[in-house]
């Protein structure tokens, strides 16, 4: 099993950027596919960015290709989602989700606010 927290949320001007963290503990991180989700007010969940296991591959919803990045450090056990160009509609609770072997297991966090001001 895997525990997993994110960090470095905010409030930010559209145009500023932001860079989440969510570190993994418990064993084998490396062997989880790892992806952000986020929430936004009133709506549902929806897919962010998700990478693979060694970082290869990487993919992203449409709203964010180009402004969002995702990476990961196995050694640190943590992933990262670099966000920039932010705009007034990312503003939503960004949570972390770890996938695991077949069929799938998934871990989440419990989200850090992102809050995009105009």
């Amino acid at each position: 099993q895997v525990q997993l927290v994110e960090s470095g949320g905010g409030l930010v001007q559209a145009g500023g950027s932001l860079r989440l963290s969510c570190a993994a503990s418990g064993r084998s991180f490396s062997s989880y596919a790892m992806a952000w989700f986020r929430q936004p007010p009133a709506k549902e969940r929806e897919f962010v960015a998700s990478i693979s296991v060694s970082g290869a591959n990487t993919f992203y919803a449409d709203s964010v290709k180009g402004r969002f990045t995702i990476s990961r450090d196995n050694a640190k056990n943590t992933v990262y989602l670099q966000m920039n160009s932010l705009k007034p509609e990312d503003t939503a609770v960004y949570l972390c989700n770890a996938e695991q072997g077949g069929p799938p297991t998934y871990y989440w966090g419990q989200g850090t606010q992102v809050t995009v001001s105009s």
